[in-house]
């Protein structure tokens, strides 16, 4: 599949299908169709065949998928057959649950540093990793191969920092400050905005509760009009 464009749609399906037959997989199923598939996922069968056709299908017909093969394919379309090398722009809160999260390890990220301006956090050791301050940051960039930066920083702090970080060779940012960094085209940039993803959340609450509302109208106008004696 060499050359073939990749839609951004299906790019972003595949860590939640790799999710999923992880679980299949820690479950002892060994086959599945696509099927029962969507099923368990609700996206139609028609998706995943789609989607799994754009890296050469993986299934056989009257058979399925291979659960433990279609997981492996899918890791190394990720790149999760690889090991990268994260570090951690911003020790607050935030950015002490990245180090702590265990699972990144697992998956092939693994953290090698944590910077900070505070000089309070200074040496404090989170699962093995001490806590930096921003004027070493380029010299520990400088002896180790750093693949990936996360921005736990506030959004003023984040689009300078952000270009220094490139300008040391660093060409993927995880960026979880609430602005968009204007950065050179061949840096990769994963925004994770927390309050937005919590507006989506308001605006489909606030959808829900209209429509249950005027439903709710709706069904009272009506028992008013049967009491009545008009319909």
């Amino acid at each position: 599949m060499q050359g073939k464009e990749i839609s951004l749609a299906v790019i972003q399906r595949l860590p939640r299908y790799y999710r999923y037959l992880g679980e299949l997989l820690e479950n002892d199923v060994v086959r599945i169709s696509s099927k029962e598939l969507s099923e368990r996922m609700n996206v139609t069968a028609s998706q995943i065949r789609q989607d799994l056709n754009n890296f050469g299908g993986f299934g056989q017909q009257g058979y399925g998928y291979n659960v433990e093969y279609l997981y492996s394919e899918i890791g190394k379309i990720l790149g999760l057959d690889r090991k990268y090398n994260v570090i951690i722009i911003g020790a607050g809160n935030l950015g002490q649950a990245l180090a702590n999260y265990t699972d990144f390890e697992r998956r092939g990220f693994n953290i090698k540093g944590i910077f900070d301006v505070n000089p309070r956090l200074e040496g404090i050791s989170i699962r093995g990793v001490e806590i930096q301050m921003m004027d070493n940051l380029a010299e520990f960039v400088g002896k180790n191969k750093i693949h990936i930066a996360a921005l736990t920083i506030p959004k003023i702090k984040a689009p300078q920092t952000a270009k220094e970080i490139v300008a040391l060779g660093i060409k993927a940012i995880w960026n979880f400050a609430p602005v968009d960094l204007n950065l050179p085209s061949d840096v990769i940039v994963e925004n994770v905005h927390l309050a937005e993803s919590l507006m989506r959340i308001s605006y489909t609450l606030k959808d829900l509760e209209d429509r249950n509302e005027n439903s709710e109208t709706l069904k009272t106008e009506e028992n008013a009009v049967r009491k009545d004696g008009k319909v």
